[in-house]
């Protein structure tokens, strides 16, 4: 079986080099890798593109950018600096896309973490369109609004979107951050109408996780709606490739084929069964 419309972050096999996630969603046939920038650590940038593009895998995105906030204008013109970096690393991997947590500085109120990350996007986005590269917004789960997120719905992130109104600027859904939205299908519609919606990240919230962060579920271990969401998703114009996230500290001390091979088993029963 293969799975052209899937794709799968390297963080999600954390324990595998590069070339071990290209191999080994390329034998799954899996059609799409989306790459985290950690994983790249002491890699030569072309050698792997060029081994993404002989496996046959289409490179979706870059993870992450973003992180634009700080106490002080100094942290921030840090911050923009190493977002740079991130989108020329992009560029040479020729990869479209960058996917960015936005940040949040304890301290500060909501106001200006928004501020600050409006900010910081709006001096990369003209570089990033030079490039070619679109900047995904991703909103987090308000349980990381204190250091890790000011953007913490898919409200937040159709306004700042809207507020920025820049070409090359849209919104990554990660199911995990969002499924407990209330008004989460119209969101998703007016993302979709605005041609926001770049991005469609899949998991599962556990509600007994072990940890906040490394500790997220495979699809049907946990209280997310998926089948639900899948279709608002689609009913909203969405094309692109489903894409698996997961930290899961548990299953990355555990062997890595068959994490994938379980993760593909729970992805037949749910968005394959019908």
């Amino acid at each position: 079986m293969s799975y052209p419309e899937l794709a799968v972050h390297t963080f999600t096999t954390r324990s595998w080099s590069m070339s071990e996630c290209i191999e080994g969603y390329a034998r799954r046939g899996i059609g799409g890798i989306s790459v985290w920038r950690e994983t790249l650590e002491g890699e030569d940038l072309c050698t792997v593109r060029k081994h993404i593009a002989d496996a046959g895998l289409e490179g979706l995105s870059l993870v992450r950018g973003g992180f634009f906030t700080g106490a002080s204008a100094e942290e921030r013109a840090v911050a923009v600096e190493n977002n740079r970096e991130c989108l020329r690393e992009a560029g040479a991997l020729g990869l479209p896309l960058v996917v960015l947590v936005c940040g949040a500085t304890p301290g500060q109120t909501a106001r200006e973490n928004y501020e600050q990350i409006r900010d910081g996007i709006g001096l990369i986005a003209g570089e990033a369109a030079d490039l070619g590269i679109r900047l995904a917004i991703e909103p987090l789960h308000p349980i990381y609004a204190g250091d890790r997120s000011g953007i913490c719905s898919l409200r937040d992130a159709n306004n700042l979107a809207g507020e920025l109104s820049l070409p090359n600027v849209g919104v990554a859904v990660d199911v995990y951050h969002v499924f407990w939205e209330v008004d989460l299908r119209d969101q998703l519609q007016s993302c979709a109408d605005h041609g926001w919606l770049d991005a469609y990240h899949i998991c599962d919230f556990k509600p007994d996780q072990e940890d906040v962060l490394l500790d997220r579920g495979i699809m049907g271990e946990g209280s997310i709606a998926l089948g639900q969401i899948d279709q608002w998703v689609h009913e909203a114009g969405f094309e692109g490739r489903r894409e698996v996230e997961i930290f899961s500290r548990k299953w990355w001390e555990r062997d890595q084929d068959d994490f994938l091979d379980r993760i593909l088993e729970a992805y037949d029963g749910i968005y394959r069964s019908s």
